[in-house]
């Protein structure tokens, strides 16, 4: 039978004890599978890319493939919320509800696995969003050619929004992200004979300042990015020059044009700046599959009139989101829908300290099997 609410709930927290991080995530794989082999298999296969899922469901006439995903891994957070049910893993957490995400996804895969969809159905439990552009990989593996989807579907836990709470909008749902990793090296020395040594810390914090450019200077107004500098790390003690200086970062923007033209002045301006000091430089700026999520005109209009006529279903448009996403790279290369679930917390994304109300779990299962077959009736 498909799994119920008090089954889910109890899915979520065992999941919730043991987050692993990206590419790592093997007892989560283990648990999962367990559950997925105890659903009805009439008309389920199942196959494994590494630390990924793949599970297709063959529907009674099959001629189009309908894709879900959830993302598996945890994050590097000591969870500091109290509840009994924490992570068993030091320096290891759900921070950023991947546990509800894949309970959803088992809520809607042991529903469907029972009442035989009409179309093919392929449900991609994907490791390594937090941290190596699993998306991705996976896609790249070619592990889901057999299984393509010909449109597919997501969704991120909200906790701005209210437990059970849909949220979508048309276009662009979260950004585009790349990594800034910029060394400068030069020379250290006494601080009595700055003459003799290439101070790194003058030098990185004009690159910090220049960087504020960026966006106020080269990226329309009526448009978003944000250059955020969270990591500064040079020299060792007051009286020494510092001889390098590590600066590291992220850009996010709406779109990927955007994203591209950030880092391009990023470059120029990190190239800048070692050149005007005499230094050397190492810039990494990595963007991998972390592009924006750029939801599908057709898809999204059809997923947000459904939860929006939906009496059981409190819809809420919302705007565009500085997230960032690996499904960006799985939606520009298949069309599909991402959206929010509410969970209502006070703490946010990421938070040690973040615990999403339960409810919402149940809420989300119902709302995507009914937009799901309905979907399937117009295909």
């Amino acid at each position: 039978m498909a799994l119920s609410e008090k089954e889910l709930i109890e899915i979520r927290r065992r999941l919730h004890q043991i987050p692993e991080i990206g590419m790592e995530e093997f007892e989560t794989q283990k648990m999962l599978l367990a559950i997925i082999e105890k659903l009805p298999h009439d008309f389920m296969k199942i196959k494994t890319w590494k630390t990924a899922i793949i599970v297709h469901l063959t529907g009674s006439k099959g001629q189009t493939t309908i894709g879900y995903r959830t993302d598996i891994d945890g994050l590097p957070v000591e969870e500091k919320t109290g509840l009994p049910f924490s992570s068993k893993h030091k320096g290891r957490m759900h921070a950023c509800g991947h546990d509800i995400h894949m309970t959803v996804c088992l809520g809607i895969l042991s529903y469907f696995a029972e009442h035989q969809p009409k179309c093919d159905m392929t449900f991609i439990f994907q490791p390594a969003e937090e941290n190596a552009s699993g998306g991705k990989q996976l896609y790249e593996s070619g592990a889901l050619d057999e299984w393509m989807p010909d449109e597919i579907y997501a969704f991120h836990d909200n906790p701005q929004l209210p437990a059970g709470a849909i949220g979508c909008c048309m276009g662009t749902l979260f950004a585009g992200t790349c990594e800034i990793h910029a060394k400068f090296i030069g020379k250290s020395g006494h601080a009595a004979f700055p003459h003799l040594a290439n101070d790194m810390v003058v030098c990185g914090a004009q690159f910090v300042n220049q960087i504020q450019t960026i966006v106020s200077r080269n990226i329309d107004p009526i448009e978003s990015g944000v250059v955020t500098l969270g990591h500064f790390e040079a020299g060792t003690t007051g009286n020494v020059i510092a001889g390098s200086c590590q600066i590291d970062g992220t850009i996010r923007a709406l779109t990927q044009v955007n994203n591209l033209k950030i880092q391009e002045r990023v470059r120029a301006i990190a190239e800048g700046v070692a050149k005007s000091f005499d230094c050397e430089l190492e810039l990494d700026l990595h963007q991998g599959g972390y592009l924006p999520v750029e939801n599908n005109d057709e898809t999204t209009k059809n997923f947000i009139s459904y939860m929006k006529e939906n009496k059981d279903v409190e819809f809420i448009e919302t705007k565009p989101a500085m997230t960032g996403e690996d499904f960006g790279f799985l939606i520009s290369k298949i069309p599909g829908t991402m959206f929010w679930l509410g969970v209502d917390s006070p703490y946010s994304l990421h938070s040690e300290h973040l615990a999403p109300k339960e409810e919402a779990i149940q809420k989300g299962v119902s709302a995507m099997i009914g937009f799901l077959e309905d979907r399937q009736r117009q295909l």
